[in-house]
């Protein structure tokens, strides 16, 4: 689809400062909703869309701290930034350990806001979905559901063994694994299942971090460190003090930080930014990587060293088409989600549907397998998922050996159907994006009897956006049935 506004909610009970909010967000591009109290905010939350809240800590009736709570509960990867005054600092900080992306200390600088919002859409753009984090719904039966993770294949039965012996440990772990196959979850089963659960577990996504404020947002700064540093704050070593520290994509850390942090790891102790006072902290590091590490140590972007520090326990987790046994359990688990998030009933998925799904190569893992999930449950007409109720790639079987799409597939067929230039292969991809478009539109138009603003909501995404993409499309609004 085509890229649509951020959408974010501003909570506070001070008029004024909505309006400045608003002003600014909307010139930087995004799409901006406000809520003049906490109560008003929730109800907000309920009925629409909101990629990140930013909301006062103090307000009336329903404060910023329960706010938090409520939008986490629905979304966990939705960023939640609070708005403090310099005398409720060390609750913002609190808020942080909840699970608050990060906090602004009114008076604010615009710049500061900027920045902050810029990291917190890219993080959760980044982050894990929710197939990796929500672990509430219960296992199928006969399936395995061990720190929360569900699966009972020889793989996972391996995953289990090694969380068992070092959960409970102050061990640095190092996790792999391709992207979508459940990092952020093994680092929170590490956390959960361990003496300091109790204890903050604070995340750092090091990819949605640039680069300058890398350091800083590790180990914090002093008043006055750099323009705009209009009061002290902490970094995220100090937040997680007496819990873990979860580094996910540790890999795109800069050559200039990895001294720094090896020092932390070697010594537990460092200053913040502008600072001269040393800080010693107990942490229990988990780092995380999609990359392969030996080799960015061998191309010199990463450091030996430091790899031999982050890699005491390794951990490599398996891509989903190496557990295949594991996919019914977890398309159960994805069916009672789905079901009770979109309020449905599917009681499950026809048989010809899941063995198309066992077969599928999922080069993304299990985020896409519970995209298609959620896609499919969200469109089926029937008490159950069918075939025709999944993607075209899916039903066609076009991936379910490789995980190449239906062109590249035919090409290593047949090198005559091969792309003879990038060009060839740019328009097949565009041509089989527009035909994906075009079946995900035309669902939701049934599913909602033809009425566009519906399907604009199922969609996520504006009616004006939906609307364009359907001109572009060559498809007619048609009177809802």
């Amino acid at each position: 689809m085509l890229p649509e506004k951020k959408q974010i909610l501003v909570v506070d009970d001070e008029a004024n400062l909505r309006r400045v909010l608003s002003a600014q967000l909307g010139r930087d591009g995004y799409e901006v909703h406000t809520a003049e109290d906490g109560e008003e905010g929730l109800a907000f939350l309920k009925e629409h869309h909101i990629d990140l809240v930013i909301t006062d800590l103090r307000m009336p009736k329903v404060d910023g701290m329960d706010l938090l709570r409520a939008a986490l509960r629905d979304d966990p990867s939705r960023p939640v930034v609070l708005l403090t005054a310099h005398g409720t600092v060390d609750n913002a900080v609190e808020a942080l350990k909840t699970g608050a992306f990060d906090y602004i200390t009114k008076p604010f600088d615009q710049n500061e806001v900027r920045v902050v919002v810029k990291k917190a859409l890219r993080t959760r753009d980044l982050a894990s979905a929710d197939a990796t984090r929500d672990v509430s719904a219960a296992p199928p039966r006969g399936g395995s559901d061990r720190f929360g993770i569900i699966g009972e294949s020889p793989p996972i039965q391996e995953l289990y063994a090694i969380l068992e012996r070092v959960a409970d440990t102050p061990t640095t772990v190092l996790i792999s694994g391709e992207s979508g196959t459940g990092k952020e979850l093994v680092a929170r089963a590490l956390h959960e299942n361990s003496s300091r659960r109790d204890r903050p577990f604070i995340k750092v996504n090091c990819a949605a971090i640039p680069k300058d404020l890398m350091e800083s947002e590790l180990f914090g700064y002093e008043r006055g460190a750099f323009t705009g540093a209009v009061a002290s704050k902490p970094g995220r070593f100090e937040l997680a003090s007496g819990g873990t520290l979860f580094l996910d994509e540790i890999g795109e850390i800069p050559n200039e930080m990895q001294v720094k942090l090896l020092r932390v790891l070697q010594e537990s102790e460092f200053e913040r930014v502008g600072g001269i006072k040393t800080i010693h902290v107990d942490v229990r590091l988990v780092a995380a990587t999609n990359r392969d590490l030996k080799r960015e140590i061998a191309v010199g972007t990463f450091r030996e060293d430091l790899f031999y520090r982050l890699n005491v326990v390794p951990i490599a987790l398996p891509a989903l088409r190496d557990r295949r046994s594991d996919i019914p359990h977890l398309c159960a688990h994805f069916v009672a989600k789905f079901n009770a998030r979109l309020k449905k009933s599917i009681e499950g998925i026809e048989p010809e549907a899941l063995e198309r799904l066992s077969s599928h190569a999922w080069p993304g893992n299990i985020r896409e397998l519970e995209n298609v999930v959620e896609r499919a449950l969200l469109f089926a007409d029937g008490s159950r998922i069918r075939l025709d109720d999944l993607p075209d790639e899916i039903r066609s079987g076009s991936s379910s050996s490789t995980g190449a799409s239906a062109p590249l597939a035919a090409a290593a067929a047949d090198p005559g159907l091969a792309p003879s230039t990038p060009d060839g292969l740019k328009e097949q991809v565009k041509a089989a994006m527009s035909k994906l478009e075009r079946d995900l539109i035309e669902r939701a138009l049934k599913q909602t009897h033809g009425n566009v603003t519906h399907a604009a909501r199922l969609l996520k995404i504006s009616r004006k956006g939906l609307q364009l993409k359907m001109k572009e499309l060559n498809l007619r609004e048609r009177d809802p049935e």
